[in-house]
């Protein structure tokens, strides 16, 4: 995984609950932006080629508005560069699957699971 060929699945595998969770990363810089014709790619690929319950876009940036509402529309769990700082600090995945795609990244408060 993770390869040029990948088709959009960095990471492959199963949450507590036996859903298949397939992980596309992108790593841009802070000003930079992740726009919908990146996650209509990565929804294309994520569930007819590998099999994703749950298909989750993680960006070190934010994304456009435009993409929260595409990944609403469809489906797919969007980690921003500041719920990835959560994650990191050890919220549980869990936590960020529930949130709502189209304030992902806007005012946000999560607390670390302890």
């Amino acid at each position: 995984m993770g390869a040029a060929n990948d088709l959009g699945a960095d990471v492959m595998g199963r949450l507590p609950d036996g859903r298949k969770l397939v992980v596309q990363c992108k790593r841009y810089a802070k000003h930079h932006t992740v726009g919908s014709p990146d996650l209509q790619k990565f929804n294309g690929t994520a569930r007819s080629e590998h099999g994703a319950d749950v298909p989750l876009f993680v960006a070190s940036c934010k994304f456009t508005k435009q993409a929260r509402a595409f990944a609403a529309h469809h489906g797919l769990v969007l980690v921003d560069v500041d719920l990835l700082g959560f994650w990191n600090s050890g919220t549980a995945l869990s936590a960020l699957l529930d949130l709502d795609i189209g304030r992902s990244g806007t005012n946000r408060k999560l607390a670390p699971d302890n």
